[in-house]
């Protein structure tokens, strides 16, 4: 199995930076671990992406230093043993809203005596029966990072309970599902996204845990770190290449070039109908 470079990072008191990868090629995440991110959110919860097609994602990421960072959805505790038997390094989960659920949470994550993942030594993880199952059982409990997502004005209440218990590593705050449940979507420079922020940091403090969230510039990183956290998750590749496309476009259309843009009609159509 490989130690997780954004748990080594943690513990050393520096901070990790993680980055989303949606496209389902395996050239991306190749890609995005051999220039040594710390690690790649593969979010499995919004998208259809199946565990075999995720196998061969972190498959390809092997090549690279980065650690895969998966998020599951809500509640899908047995899946989360494939995930990490395919070579997860760290479990994200999705609206953790109480302790009890946290602890959960550990018991499927985690090896016994700390919890009750099931064993399969024939995976990636292991790998493929090669591995003396004794240290890779303590190795597995010891580098599997636990990530409780608080993606709700209640779960962000509960942060010192879901953060004490123990096999939880990092807090998580959720700020887009947050917004959108307290009635003000998506409006991050609102003062309680900023009141929120602070309780998970004061939660993670108190528990000696790390904590972190996205971040939608490096100013607002800085931000984050003066506040202590640790686990900082940036950008997508996605965002990256529609933001590549459209100083294209603005490049070229200064050079007589028109271009039908469907998405920005879209827009426009949806503005109309349902102003704001």
């Amino acid at each position: 199995m490989r130690f997780s470079r954004v748990k080594a990072k943690l513990r050393r008191g520096e901070a990790a930076l993680i980055t989303c990868c949606h496209f389902t090629d395996p050239s991306v995440y190749e890609l995005t671990s051999l220039m040594g991110f710390d690690g790649i959110w593969l979010d499995l919860e919004h998208h259809s992406t199946n565990d075999e097609t995720a196998a061969n994602l972190m498959r390809a990421a092997r090549v690279g230093s980065s650690d895969i960072i998966a998020r599951p959805a809500k509640g899908e505790f047995m899946r989360m043993g494939r995930i990490l038997e395919a070579g997860a390094q760290g479990i994200m989960y999705p609206r953790c809203e109480t302790a009890d659920e946290a602890r959960e949470l550990v018991r499927w994550a985690k090896f016994a005596p700390q919890g009750e993942r099931g064993v399969d030594g024939a995976n990636g993880d292991a790998p493929y029966c090669c591995m003396p199952m004794a240290p890779y059982l303590r190795a597995a409990n010891e580098e599997t990072l636990i990530i409780a997502q608080l993606e709700s004005v209640q779960a962000v209440e509960r942060a010192e309970e879901i953060a004490s218990v123990p096999g939880i590593d990092v807090l998580m705050l959720g700020p887009a599902d947050l917004s959108v449940l307290a009635g003000i979507p998506c409006q991050f420079d609102h003062p309680l996204i900023a009141e929120m922020t602070q309780k998970v940091a004061a939660a993670a403090k108190t528990t000696n845990k790390w904590w972190g969230t996205v971040s939608g510039t490096a100013e607002h990183s800085r931000r984050l770190l003066d506040l202590g956290a640790k686990f900082i998750c940036r950008g997508a590749d996605i965002v990256f290449v529609k933001m590549a496309l459209e100083q294209l476009q603005e490049q070229y259309a200064s050079l007589g070039f028109t271009f039908e843009n469907k998405i920005q009609q879209a827009v426009e159509d949806l503005k109309r109908a349902y102003p704001s």
